[in-house]
């Protein structure tokens, strides 16, 4: 339930064909708001920085356009998300969910994160992620480093320079500075936190090679996932 100016509406008032519980409760309320597949997805990319169409879009990729389109009408409709100029952005009450959704990440990563399925390795995903993540701060001059995922003999440049970083699916030309190479699986192991990228440099399940200064300095650009912290505690039993 939403209040604006006084008039209250809910999911079920602005999209009639959204089934509702038919029960007076708070937690009823918010699900029929949240309960929808992907919704919450699309909350936490938002929350995580996305803003345009195609950013939630690219996060998402088993998302279609025309589903994202209706699920973003919904959330601004219940006074979640707002129009900007060039985007989407959360409203206070939208942004009100970040302990709810972190909560939860936190749950997933102590009860329901085992070993990684084949349908949730997507590289693409993977990378689009990994670039919204880079540090850009303490840079001085522009870094390719060339992202290879062997096992599924895919290439990716990571450009990354003062105040921008971008992903490269096809050669952008430039001179490659360091090249990362692995699996999918120990990726997004170390994006998620399982265990740091050093540590699997050294134990050989992580190739990083190149110039010293990107070398030494990818691990400290590179921010893991904003759930990272809750998968680590996991794993530690902390």
């Amino acid at each position: 339930m939403n209040r604006r100016g006084g008039n209250e509406t809910s999911a079920a008032a602005e999209f009639p064909g959204v089934r509702t519980y038919a029960q007076y409760c708070p937690i009823v309320r918010a699900v029929e708001v949240l309960g929808d597949r992907w919704t919450l997805l699309i909350v936490r990319d938002m929350l995580n920085g996305a803003s345009r169409f195609n950013e939630i879009s690219h996060g998402l990729p088993g998302l279609s356009r025309a589903l994202l389109s209706r699920r973003l009408r919904q959330l601004t409709a219940a006074g979640l998300v707002g129009r900007t100029g060039d985007g989407y952005a959360l409203t206070p009450a939208g942004e009100a969910l970040r302990p709810l959704v972190f909560s939860l990440a936190e749950w997933g990563a102590r009860y329901a994160f085992g070993d990684p399925r084949a349908e949730e390795l997507d590289p693409e995903v993977l990378m689009w992620w990994m670039h919204g993540r880079v540090d850009t701060g303490s840079l001085t001059r522009r870094a390719t480093v060339e992202v290879r995922v062997q096992d599924r003999r895919r290439t990716f440049w990571l450009v990354v320079e003062p105040g921008d970083a971008s992903i490269c699916y096809t050669d952008p030309g430039l001179e490659v500075d360091a090249v990362l190479s692995s699996d999918i699986a120990t990726l997004y192991r170390v994006w998620e936190g399982e265990f740091e990228l050093l540590d699997a440099v050294r134990a050989g399940t992580v190739e990083l090679t190149g110039a010293r200064w990107v070398v030494r300095g990818l691990p400290r650009w590179l921010r893991l996932s904003p759930v990272a912290e809750h998968v680590r505690a996991a794993r530690s039993g902390v």
